[in-house]
């Protein structure tokens, strides 16, 4: 009985950071300046930064430009950060919330993996998020069950 209640109060915990880190996140996606069209970089900045020895952060300053300049990705991010993190908190929708966050914490590994190998600590952290997410998602496995189980 004792191992129930910590398993139980364990997750509730995990529902509650993962999703605060999301809500915090999300806000994080509209308390910033929309970049203007005008400071695109160019072929010779790159070449410099490369040149400095840091193409890595030319990298993800063009890919989260990008998503920032195209006017709805960056917020679309944030909303679905700030959706599923109230879902995650409100305990009552948190598998729903997981689900919802599950292509976003994917998403953060992704990005983390592939632009930033060189900084373990946001990887190892990035990981951290995905196990948790998908934590949250197979210990309400019951509740997907029968949309997965085949009649054949």
């Amino acid at each position: 009985m004792e191992m129930k209640k910590t398993i139980r109060v364990t997750f509730i915990v995990l529902r509650l950071a993962l999703g605060s880190l999301m809500v915090w996140g999300g806000m994080g996606k509209f308390t910033g300046s929309k970049p203007p069209a005008d400071q695109m970089l160019t072929l010779s900045q790159e070449k410099k930064a490369a040149l400095l020895g840091d193409p890595d952060a030319l990298k993800i300053r063009n890919y989260i430009f990008g998503m920032k300049q195209s006017g709805f990705a960056w917020e679309l991010l944030g909303v679905a950060e700030m959706a599923g993190g109230l879902l995650l908190i409100s305990q009552i929708f948190s598998f729903l919330g997981a689900l919802m966050l599950l292509p976003v914490t994917i998403h953060i590994f992704l990005f983390h993996l592939v632009l930033e190998p060189h900084e373990p600590g946001e990887v190892i952290l990035a990981v951290l998020y995905l196990i948790v997410n998908l934590a949250l998602i197979v210990k309400e496995y019951r509740l997907f069950k029968p949309l997965i189980k085949l009649n054949v």
